[in-house]
């Protein structure tokens, strides 16, 4: 049986980390994977993989999106500094 790799956890350390984990942490809580997010807002499950380990992708014109799928305002996606 041929194992899937780890996941990346993102740098706790840096502001875009900080970011990646509350996205996927938001995604949990809804109980979207990721290919069900991908779907809704439009973008390949690739795409939402990189946000989740802090690779700098993410396009802001998402957010509007993403805070309507989790009931949330905008700004409430943003990590505490």
């Amino acid at each position: 049986m041929m194992m899937s790799p780890a996941r990346k956890e993102p740098d706790t350390m840096t502001y875009s980390g900080r970011f990646a984990i509350r996205l996927r942490e938001l995604r949990e809580k809804a109980g979207l994977t990721v290919p069900e997010l991908a779907e809704r807002i439009g973008v390949p499950a690739q795409t939402i993989y990189h946000w989740e380990i802090g690779k700098p992708t993410f396009r802001l014109d998402l957010i509007p999106a993403l805070a309507e799928i989790y009931g949330i305002e905008p700004r409430e996606l943003l990590p505490e500094k």
